[in-house]
């Protein structure tokens, strides 16, 4: 215990030691598991004080994606960070571990993650969320991690001025945000990726027309870094009970090793400086027909993709893996 408390002084002691990075996650979170791994690394970044999470922004069309993130944030001490939803979007299947864990009980009755959205509960549009988190904040400070579809996005570039900021959707994008990373898109094969497939058209207007950098990290990054199973049984142990070890649990059978896919462009979000990941040149991606992307060196190219070796495969893997399981306890 003493060791432990030690830790977390010093967590704290390090803590706003630069500037965190502002970060808004958009996430069809529901659909694989690796979404809630991704947003339990940016608490565990809050946590340590390199990052802030200003809103989550949710891609899946399906009632339990709300209540799930609202519990893995209360679960984190930030059950105040502003959620909004897709209206009309893709996915609205349940899925695997959002309701089961937001469904779990206590022995003696009562929500064993309290939370305070409902399945029923009316959930902001996520354009509106976006408009209203990016309006509030510096110029060029704000950096969007995008980990599902590409729909949010899209309606943002296709907003209007309104009460929250007269500037229309482009204008305040390149006002407000530094650069967006995404896991989105393959660019070892010419085979398409999930997130690009399920919004097309949204796909192709965000690497056409989005004004600021891109950073995607593509299919065959996160297959090349399984989670282990065995992490989720070893470094779980406190508190006992933990959202994200349960959703690990509920999505599949065990064991099996989970891709992290979402989690690297979380990793490299907030810290892009940490040798963890090497960049494509710069160019541009295009998303074609099919939903297949493909990418052009160019001089004046403002979109680049993740590249790795082994070296940052083993490095990657443990910066997850220990960060997820760190303990929830908040700094002061």
């Amino acid at each position: 215990m003493k060791r432990l408390l030690l830790a977390v002084a010093v967590l704290c002691a390090q803590a706003w030691a630069a500037d965190p990075v502002r970060i808004i996650f958009d996430t069809d979170m529901g659909n694989d598991v690796d979404d809630a791994l991704a947003l339990s690394l940016l608490h565990a970044f809050e946590n340590r004080g390199e990052a802030r999470i200003l809103a989550v922004t949710i891609t899946k069309d399906n009632r339990w994606a709300p209540p799930f993130v609202d519990l893995v944030n209360t679960f984190y001490g930030r059950g105040g960070i502003p959620i909004g939803i897709v209206k009309n979007g893709a996915t609205r299947d349940d899925g695997n571990y959002t309701r089961p864990v937001a469904e779990k009980k206590r022995p003696g009755g009562g929500l064993l993650y309290p939370r305070k959205l409902t399945p029923n509960a009316v959930v902001p549009d996520a354009q509106a969320v976006l408009r209203r988190t990016l309006a509030a904040q510096p110029d060029a400070s704000v950096v969007i991690v995008q980990v599902g579809f590409s729909t949010n996005l899209a309606r943002l570039l296709d907003s209007p001025a309104d009460d929250a900021s007269p500037l229309a959707g482009p204008a305040l994008v390149k006002a407000k945000v530094r650069h967006i990373v995404l896991m989105a898109g393959r660019f070892s094969d010419a085979e398409t990726e999930y997130n690009i497939i399920n919004d097309i058209p949204a796909a192709k207007k965000l690497f056409a027309e989005w004004p600021t950098p891109i950073v995607t990290s593509g299919f065959e990054i996160g297959r090349s870094v399984p989670l282990p199973a065995a992490r989720i049984e070893s470094d779980f142990r406190r508190p006992q009970n933990h959202p994200i070890a349960d959703a690990y649990r509920a999505y599949k059978k065990m064991p099996y090793d989970e891709p992290l896919w979402d989690p690297t462009a979380a990793l490299y979000a907030v810290r892009p400086d940490a040798g963890y990941f090497s960049l494509s040149p710069a160019g541009t991606i295009a998303v074609d027909d099919k939903g297949r992307t493909t990418f052009s060196a160019t001089a004046d190219g403002r979109q680049r993709y993740l590249v790795v070796n082994d070296t940052q495969r083993a490095r990657i893997v443990e910066a997850v893996a220990g960060l997820i399981s760190e303990p929830p306890e908040r700094c002061h």
